[in-house]
């Protein structure tokens, strides 16, 4: 696009002089000690159940051990404001939870080059992340506070009316009646609501893992000795999660009291 339709200081000019405006205020709070704290809105533990099937690069005599750690990637709780009665949604608030399980396996992997009756093995490791997705419906005896629940936004126009000549073929006398399409008028209300937040206070895993592939080891290895290349796992995931909700609060009710 060119500048040939642009005032000459861009799109938008806007007026300045030299002298700065006061602005009013007026006391948004009249009474009480507030502060703006992260108030616990619910302390729950989360289940959820996962199969996965995970492959390895090489040939896996044994696994000597997996470490975990659960990752959180989001934890939202999905608020909307409330209805005309000020009522608790029936249906219960959803919590939407969605991470990962890194999983650092540390497996034994045979020499082939060894020609013995003995299995020599090198150690190797594979790190990996299982996803996990997830619902929880929260209901109002499941919060320890409730929220402050979103305000709407408001929108609202408005129009004057207008007496207008007709112009050319039309009598002197009649006249177009309406609003006036040159103008525009508006009055809008933005609310900036809190949004809650999650915390991961503690995870357990349960884990059952078998291979589906294995096969013996050649040679003159011993009978009992095989290899494998994927296992199938299969997960108990339990968690505990707080969310929070930064609120304003009267001081005064926990002093007084």
């Amino acid at each position: 696009m060119t500048n040939e339709h642009k005032g000459p200081r861009g799109c938008v000019n806007v007026r300045k002089s030299a002298s700065m405006n006061e602005c009013a205020n007026t006391p948004a709070v009249t009474a009480g000690d507030f502060a703006n704290i992260a108030v616990t809105l619910a302390d729950i533990n989360v289940t959820d159940h996962l199969v996965a099937e995970i492959s390895f690069p090489d040939p896996v005599l044994e696994i000597k051990d997996i470490k975990k750690r659960v990752k959180i990637v989001q934890c939202r709780l999905l608020l909307s404001p409330l209805p005309d009665n000020g009522d608790f949604p029936a249906t219960g608030i959803p919590l939407f939870i969605k991470g990962f399980i890194r999983k650092n396996i540390q497996y034994a992997t045979p020499c082939y080059h060894a020609k013995s009756d003995c299995v020599s093995s090198e150690m190797r490791s594979l790190t990996v992340d299982v996803p996990f997705e997830c619902v929880t419906i929260l209901t109002a005896d499941d919060f320890l506070n409730l929220p402050d629940f979103p305000l709407s936004n408001t929108r609202e126009e408005f129009d004057f009316f207008r007496s207008q000549k007709l112009g050319h073929g039309y009598p002197e006398k009649d006249h177009l009646l309406s609003s006036d399409l040159s103008q525009f008028h508006q009055v809008s209300t933005q609310f900036y609501n809190q949004i809650p937040y999650c915390e991961l206070v503690r995870s357990d895993i349960i884990q059952w893992d078998e291979s589906i592939d294995r096969y013996p080891l050649e040679h003159n290895a011993p009978f009992e000795e095989g290899t494998f290349h994927t296992i199938v796992e299969k997960t108990l995931l339990q968690f505990r999660v707080r969310v929070y909700q930064n609120q304003q609060v009267n001081l005064n009710g926990f002093i007084n009291g």
